[in-house]
């Protein structure tokens, strides 16, 4: 890595900043944003709700960022009430009283926190849960494998974090498909209509609320379970050993958890814990069809069952077209200088992980796709004590959705034009709006 710039270049009048935020852009920011490092790489900018933020694009930047204590995940620190009126985070989760989440708290909040629901995404809690993942991986596919084509967004990476994430939290299987409608209109970003993502908020913050108390009762009844128990392969979720009783069963013998923290936890488990799977999904996919190159070498790992390029595949996925294009809200405590930059008081700071993913002072030949690339400490999940919590859950999901499609549909093919695919509009994420495809149907 060579050594970046101590000091922000000015834009160059001769060249004026690209236009952010439109249509074009959502379709392939890359080139804006290697315009914003090479000559703005702290930027600020009036985004689309009318808030004004510093975008930064360097990797240096971002990592510094990611982890500097004097950025603050609190929305109070905002200078002004851009929150309140729904302009800043997710819309609704005030009015729905779930803003004590680990997106929007600091420490010690955050510590206490994120400590109780770490248990859930150790290694080996994943690692047995991952039967459960092939299992709902495999369902998936048997619905349309016999139909020649589909859509991979709504039949297949949609569907997949949702259920998995669930059955993660304790949700019964019956409640399922309403999960799944909620989240459906969460990640529309505008694409539905007026005021539906506050409803959904509403209508699931109504549904927890109703869950804990139910998982509690159930809870007060049972004896406790035992602290090794098994997440996966079972056909509903094990009575008391889901994430939610967890929480709750915390919170009740001194952990001093409210009702609307363990609600809260679940909600951003469930909003920001499904979408950057669906994207890593829809993403990775189109990635692997467009560049067939890195296809056939995937293919060839995983039919000689060998698993490290489809580890590594799975990380340069994360780092080339990732899930997660901003890292969420940050708001600057006091006076800070980033990249040069001077940062007042009270203004947001969005980390562009998209743009520091693709640096070229940090990765060779940044916007190459190289299965195999090793040196690849990419930001697509943050970095510091914010990074994402449900990485590894994410990992194993992305893992297994690609290397089985690959494997049952070896003929796999866009079905259209790339041009014509859209993406979902929208600050923080990355993502497909569809991804129709077609291949040889399996025999029923």
């Amino acid at each position: 890595m060579t050594n970046q710039p101590s000091h922000s270049t000015p834009p160059n009048p001769a060249t004026p900043t690209p236009d952010l935020f439109t249509w074009e852009f959502a379709t392939n920011p890359y080139p804006t944003y290697a315009w914003l490092r090479e000559h703005a790489p702290v930027h600020k900018t009036r985004l689309p709700s009318g808030v004004e933020a510093w975008l930064v694009t360097r990797y240096v930047d971002a990592k510094q960022a990611l982890a500097d204590p004097r950025l603050s995940k609190n929305p109070a620190h905002h200078d002004e009430p851009a929150h309140a009126k729904g302009k800043t985070g997710i819309p609704g989760e005030r009015k729905a009283e779930l803003m004590t989440h680990l997106l929007n708290i600091d420490p010690p909040d955050h510590t206490r926190l994120r400590r109780l629901v770490s248990k859930a995404f150790t290694p080996r809690r994943v690692a047995e849960f991952a039967p459960r993942v092939q299992e709902l991986t495999n369902d998936l596919i048997d619905r349309f494998a016999a139909d020649g084509s589909a859509d991979l967004i709504h039949d297949f990476a949609f569907p997949l974090p949702i259920y998995a994430i669930c059955d993660l939290l304790g949700v019964p299987r019956e409640d399922q498909d309403d999960f799944r409608d909620w989240a459906g209109m969460m990640i529309r970003h505008g694409g539905g209509p007026r005021g539906g993502v506050a409803r959904s908020v509403k209508k699931m913050r109504s549904y927890l609320a109703d869950l804990i108390h139910r998982k509690r009762e159930a809870l007060s009844d049972a004896p406790t379970p035992h602290p090794g128990g098994n997440l996966s392969g079972t056909p509903t979720p094990v009575p008391g050993e889901d994430l939610l009783s967890g929480l709750i069963r915390a919170s009740d013998h001194g952990e001093h958890l409210t009702e609307n923290e363990v609600a809260a936890m679940a909600f951003i488990l469930l909003f920001a814990g499904f979408e950057t799977t669906v994207n890593l999904i829809g993403n990775g996919t189109y990635a692997l069809l467009t560049h067939p190159e890195q296809r056939a070498r995937l293919e060839k790992s995983l039919a000689a069952g060998e698993h490290g390029l489809l580890e590594t595949g799975v990380e340069e996925l994360l780092r080339y077209d990732g899930p997660v294009e901003l890292a969420t809200w940050r708001f600057a405590t006091r006076p800070l200088t980033l990249g040069g930059q001077d940062i007042a008081a009270g203004d947001p700071v969005l980390v562009v992980l998209a743009a520091a993913d693709r640096d070229p002072e940090r990765f060779a030949d940044p916007d190459v796709l190289d299965l195999g690339r090793r040196d690849n400490q990419h930001l697509g999940y943050g970095h510091g004590i914010h990074y994402c919590l449900g990485a590894p859950l994410a990992r194993l999901e992305g893992q297994t959705a690609l290397a089985t499609l690959l494997t049952r549909l070896p003929d796999l093919q866009l079905a259209g034009d790339p041009a014509d695919l859209r993406w979902r509009g929208g600050l923080i994420m990355r993502g497909l709006r569809t991804l129709p495809v077609e291949f040889t149907p399996e025999r029923r």
